[in-house]
């Protein structure tokens, strides 16, 4: 599989780009490599979120307020 590269332009805080450099260091990978599996972890997590909110979508849904008033008929609050 051919992987196409793009360059970028990331600005980090100094102290997460210091840990960030030891990380890469310690696991002999590079920040570009860190920083992709990051990124890349991020988008899949956000793509499941999406997937489970879309299966949701149709189920009722329940005012703040009802609930509150649910848990003190319930003796909770």
């Amino acid at each position: 599989m051919s992987v196409t590269v793009k360059r970028a332009t990331v600005y980090f805080d100094s102290s997460l780009h210091r840990v960030l450099r030891l990380k890469a260091a310690e696991t002999s990978r590079s920040v570009s490599e860190l920083v992709n599996e990051a990124v890349s972890t991020a988008l899949h997590e956000d793509l499941d979120d999406l997937e489970v909110f879309t299966k949701r979508a149709h189920e009722p849904t329940l005012s703040f307020e009802s609930a509150l008033k649910e848990l003190k008929r319930n003796g909770k609050i």
